[in-house]
């Protein structure tokens, strides 16, 4: 009897371990302050727009999902840094630096290519995927006055939120 209690429990933690979590979130970064958001949309995500002031700090972002582009978060200041994914890429990382505002930011897709807005300045800060099965399916946050003071990401297995 305890053989098969045993066997049956190494099943379970086999198959859980198989099954990636639905939902993640990354721990956020900034100090905070100013009015709070959140940047989702419906699908996957399938194109990014940064903005920053120049030489300087992250202003704007804007996600695509399918072929929507979602609300701009922030202010258009200066060209905007734009990435187009192929079919099947997905954001499975997202870095960058802070201080008292979110400086720069850089959005890693599983295909190795990468866009990067503002500057590396400050405190480092590395989020990612937490399996294979998840990928970058919401940001949230505070922005003040043109600039982001708090910067989270939510990682989500696609087809649980289609």
């Amino acid at each position: 009897m305890p053989n098969i209690v045993i066997a049956a429990i190494l099943v379970l933690c086999a198959f859980y371990n198989v099954q990636a979590e639905p939902y993640a979130f990354s721990q956020p970064v900034g100090p905070g302050g100013g009015t709070s958001f959140t940047l989702g949309g419906d699908g996957p995500i399938t194109a990014i727009r940064l903005w920053e002031r120049y030489n300087s700090y992250i202003t704007g972002i804007q996600f695509r999902y399918g072929s929507t582009w979602s609300a701009l978060i922030g202010s258009e200041t200066g060209m905007p840094k734009e990435l187009e994914l192929f079919k099947g890429e997905t954001f499975i990382q997202v870095s960058g630096k802070y201080t008292n505002v979110i400086y720069s930011l850089v959005f890693i897709t599983n295909k190795g290519r990468t866009l990067q807005a503002g500057q590396p300045v400050g405190n480092s800060f590395n989020m990612y995927a937490p399996t294979k099965d998840t990928e970058l399916i919401l940001i949230s946050g505070q922005n003040r006055g043109g600039s982001f003071t708090f910067f989270g990401t939510h990682w989500g297995v696609p087809k649980y939120y289609l």
